[in-house]
């Protein structure tokens, strides 16, 4: 467990072979880098731990499930260093929960923006509320999302993934993410939402763990690559944070 309101929250528990992480920061449950470090680090501890089959991923309230990467930060950027740090955060991120031993369920119950998108995508299985729509911004500002495209292309495809980063001011609702993919299941109510993926969840973590383990692996294929791949896209987008253009679009939204 660690808190501590602007460096965020991150809060496990356990029961029955089943780790609930949840998230939480005031802004709209955005990332500061190290809150993004310590969920890495947290991944990584749970992905050995034996007595744990399943991972549920959400983050605190009722209202927006991730803001993305925290926008005081992004606005902090000064060298290409920093930037690169920076736009890495997410990327350790999606390579821990593509290399984590068990399987990770995804609760999302309100809008996620950004990297938000891209902690969905990197997620297993997904249950999301109505309330749930998503959006990639990243070009308002204008930077692009380099980092986390990989693991959304995977989950939507190409096509999809073209509708949702060209349109970057427009929010595509729940079904749409069902439809093409990101989100698994669809629920109107929270309460229905919270007890089917308790049933899920144990139901799943009642599997042979090393199945699971096996054909998680085999979801992933083809992935070896995103350690490198990540962290390259992280520096290109720290150079793109650097340019007049994105000063300017980041001084607009600053103000």
């Amino acid at each position: 467990m660690s808190t501590n309101r602007q460096n965020g929250s991150l809060y496990t528990s356990i029961n029955n072979k089943v780790a609930t992480v949840e998230f939480g920061h005031p802004a709209g449950n955005s990332f500061v880098a190290e809150l993004l470090d310590r969920l890495v680090l947290e991944l990584e501890k749970l992905s050995e731990n034996p007595n744990i089959t399943v991972i549920i991923l959400k983050s605190e309230g009722d209202g927006a499930f991730c803001g993305g990467a925290s926008f005081k930060e992004l606005v902090a950027i000064q060298n290409l260093e920093e930037g690169k740090i920076f736009f890495s955060g997410f990327a350790n991120v999606i390579n821990a929960m593509r290399k984590c031993k068990k399987v990770i369920v995804g609760r999302i119950q309100g809008k996620t923006v950004g990297g938000g998108v891209g902690l969905a995508a990197a997620c297993d299985y997904t249950f999301a509320s109505v309330n749930a729509s998503v959006r990639l911004s990243e070009l308002t500002i204008g930077i692009a999302p380099l980092v986390i495209a990989p693991a959304v292309k995977r989950k939507i495809g190409i096509a999809a993934i073209s509708d949702l980063s060209l349109a970057p001011t427009e929010w595509k609702n729940a079904y749409w993410a069902q439809e093409k993919g990101l989100f698994s299941k669809v629920f109107e109510q929270m309460e229905d939402l919270d007890k089917e993926i308790d049933f899920f969840s144990q139901k799943l973590s009642e599997y042979h763990p090393q199945a699971l383990e096996d054909w998680k692996q085999v979801l992933w294929e083809g992935t070896d690559h995103w350690d490198r791949l990540l962290v390259e896209r992280a520096g290109i987008t720290g150079t793109l944070v650097l340019s007049e253009f994105t000063k300017k679009a980041l001084s607009k939204f600053k103000k």
